[in-house]
C-alpha cells in the first residue's frame, strides 16, 4: 500500500475499538489500531497523523492496569484523543488524579461544552447528548489542562492545546452520541492537519499493484473460495491483478445454504470467470462430525476437515507457491489479545487455519480493511448483487446452526427452514433491512397438533439482528405479520417441524451466532 496519512489507535481493551478505527475510516483517513503496549519508538517510526487512546474495562487505580510507556508523551510528536479510559490515562500519567465515581455512569446523558474556545469542540452546539460508560472519573486535572465540557459536576472534556491532548470522558465513536462524527472529524481535520487520502475505491489499483509485485511473472496462487463476501472479493482481485494464474478452490462441506454451493459455483464461471474448482465433500464432513455435539469441537473438526480436502487438491496444482485468503482487519485484530493470552470465545476459520506443511505464502489482500469496505470494493469490481448483499455466514456453516449432533437428514431439515426465512424477508422487502437473519435448529422435541394427529417434533428458532458492524447488535423488530408467514410455511412445508421461535437477544449479552 502507498503511504497515507495514518492514526494510531492504541487499544486498551474497549469493546469499542474497531468502531473508533471505522469512524475514522468513514472521514476518509486510514488508521491501524495496536496494543496499547506499542512502544514509544515504533509510534514515532510510523509517524502518525495522531493518536487515539482507546476505551478499555480497566481501572487506572488497579495495580495492573495497562499504560503507555513513561516517555510515550514526549517521544510521540502528535496530536493525542484520549476517550474514555484513555482520558483518565492522560489524567494520572500528567499528574491529575483520578478516582473511583460515586456510581457508575452508563447511558445517555447531557454535555454542556464549557466555552466556544476549543477546538474539539469547534462549531457544535454548547448542549450535546452523549453515551457514558465509566466507573472512575477525573478529579484534579493535570497541569497545563482546562476542563472544555461537563456532565453535572463531573469533568466529561479536558485540553491542553499547547501539548496537543485532548480528552473526552464519553464515546463520540458510537451512534448513541449523535454529533460524535462531528467531534472526531474536529480531531482528524483541525488538529491533526488530515487532508482524507483514503478510500477503498482507490485501495484497489494499489492492492492490484502489489500483488503484482510479489507474485511476479510466473507464480502460480491458490485461493480458498467459501462463497462468502470476503473471499470471492479477495479471489476477483487477485485475478485482476495475475489472471488464470490463480486457481480457486470451492468446497461444499455439506454445510452451506440450500443450493448455495451450485448457484455460487455457477456464478464464479459463468459471471466472474474465475478459474475455480468445485469439490463436493460433503459426505467426507459428515463422516468427521458424526456424534459431536460441542460447538468447539465441531468447528475443530469442520476446520481439520476443510484443511484435508483443500490440501488434497491444492497438491494437484503444480508450482503454486502462494495461498489467497479473505482475512479481514477485524480478524487480524481479534487475533492478537491486547494483554497477551486471552479467553477463547471461539475458534476463528481465517488468521493462521492453513498448515505450515502447505509450504505456502500467504496473500492477504482485504487484511487493511473492515466489512463495509469490502463490499464497497467488490461493487468496483463487478461482484453481482446477490453475493455482495448476502448476509454474514460462519465459515462452519449450518454446523454451528444445528445445535447438538449433525446429521444430513438434520442439515436438509434446517436448509429449508433457513431458505422460507430468507424468502419472507424478500418478499417483505426487508431482507436489506437486517445486518443477518438466519434460522437454528434446536435439539429439543415438543409436543404439537397437525390434523387430528398428536406431534412430538423438532423446534426452529429464527434469529434476526440490525447492526453497522456485527461488533454490537440489536434484535430486529421484524412485523408480526412476516413471523407468522415464517412460521406458516415452516410448519407446512418442513416435515419434522412443528414449532417456530424468534430470539429476541442482543449482543452483549448474547451473541449473534448461537455457537
Amino acid at each position: 500500500m502507498l503511504q497515507h496519512e495514518t492514526i494510531l489507535i492504541l487499544d486498551f481493551g474497549s469493546q469499542y475499538t474497531q468502531l473508533i478505527a471505522r469512524r475514522v475510516r468513514e472521514q476518509g483517513v486510514y488508521c491501524e489500531i495496536h496494543p496499547f503496549h506499542l512502544s514509544a519508538d515504533a509510534i514515532a517510526a510510523k509517524r502518525p497523523k495522531g493518536v487515539i487512546l482507546s476505551g478499555g474495562p480497566s481501572s487506572v487505580t488497579d495495580e495492573d492496569a495497562p499504560r503507555v510507556e513513561e516517555r510515550f508523551y514526549d517521544k510521540v510528536n502528535t496530536p493525542i484523543l484520549g476517550i474514555c479510559y484513555g482520558m483518565q490515562l492522560v489524567a494520572i500519567d500528567l499528574g491529575g488524579k483520578s478516582a473511583p465515581a460515586a456510581r457508575r455512569e452508563y447511558g445517555h446523558a447531557k454535555l454542556k461544552v464549557l466555552s466556544g474556545k476549543t477546538r474539539l469542540f469547534d462549531e457544535l452546539p454548547f448542549d450535546l447528548d452523549v453515551w457514558m460508560s465509566h466507573g472512575d472519573h477525573v478529579t484534579d486535572l493535570p497541569p497545563g489542562f482546562h476542563k472544555t465540557a461537563t456532565t453535572g459536576d463531573v469533568v466529561t472534556a479536558m485540553e491542553n492545546d499547547e501539548r496537543r491532548i485532548y480528552c473526552v470522558q464519553f464515546h463520540p465513536e458510537v451512534s448513541h452520541t449523535p454529533l460524535g462524527k462531528e467531534i472526531l472529524r474536529n480531531f482528524l481535520f483541525n488538529i491533526c492537519g488530515c487532508s482524507g487520502d483514503w478510500t477503498p475505491s482507490g485501495f484497489i489499483k494499489e492492492e492490484i499493484e502489489k500483488i503484482r509485485a510479489i507474485v511476479g511473472e510466473t507464480d502460480r496462487v491458490i485461493c480458498g473460495l467459501s462463497g462468502g463476501v470476503d473471499s470471492t472479493v479477495a479471489a476477483v482481485l487477485v485475478h485482476e491483478a495475475i489472471g488464470d494464474r490463480q486457481t480457486c478452490i470451492f468446497v461444499n462441506n455439506g454445510l452451506l445454504r440450500y443450493r448455495e454451493f451450485e448457484d455460487t459455483l455457477q456464478v464464479y464461471k459463468d459471471n466472474l470467470h474465475l478459474n475455480v474448482i468445485g469439490v463436493d465433500a460433503s459426505q467426507d464432513f459428515y463422516m468427521v462430525l458424526e456424534g459431536v455435539s460441542d460447538p468447539e469441537k465441531k468447528r475443530k473438526a469442520i476446520g481439520a476437515k476443510f484443511i484435508d480436502v483443500f490440501q488434497a487438491e491444492a497438491d494437484k496444482i503444480k508450482d503454486a507457491n502462494w495461498l489467497v485468503q479473505g482475512t479481514l482487519y477485524p480478524d487480524v485484530i481479534e487475533s492478537v489479545s491486547v494483554r497477551g493470552a486471552s479467553v477463547t470465545i471461539k475458534t476463528h476459520h481465517n488468521v493462521g487455519g492453513l498448515p505450515e506443511k502447505m509450504n505456502l505464502k500467504l496473500i492477504e489482500p482485504l487484511r487493511e480493511l473492515f466489512k463495509d469496505e469490502v463490499r464497497l470494493i467488490g461493487k468496483d469490481l463487478g461482484i453481482p448483487e446477490e453475493i455482495l448483499g448476502r448476509h454474514p455466514f460462519p465459515g462452519p456453516g449450518l454446523g454451528v446452526r444445528i445445535l447438538g449432533d449433525i446429521t444430513p437428514e438434520k442439515v436438509e431439515l434446517l436448509q429449508k427452514a433457513d431458505k422460507i426465512f430468507i424468502e419472507e424477508l424478500h418478499n417483505f422487502d426487508l431482507y436489506e433491512d437486517v445486518w443477518q437473519a438466519f434460522a437454528v435448529l434446536l435439539p429439543i422435541q415438543s409436543v404439537g397438533v397437525m390434523g387430528d394427529f398428536r406431534t412430538y417434533e423438532k423446534t426452529v428458532a429464527l434469529r434476526a439482528v440490525t447492526s453497522t458492524d456485527g461488533m454490537t447488535a440489536d434484535w430486529a423488530r421484524l412485523s408480526h405479520d412476516l413471523l407468522a408467514a415464517v412460521s406458516s410455511r415452516i410448519t407446512s412445508e418442513v416435515r419434522g417441524v412443528n414449532r417456530v421461535v424468534y430470539d429476541i437477544t442482543s449482543k452483549p449479552p448474547g451473541t449473534i451466532e448461537w455457537e
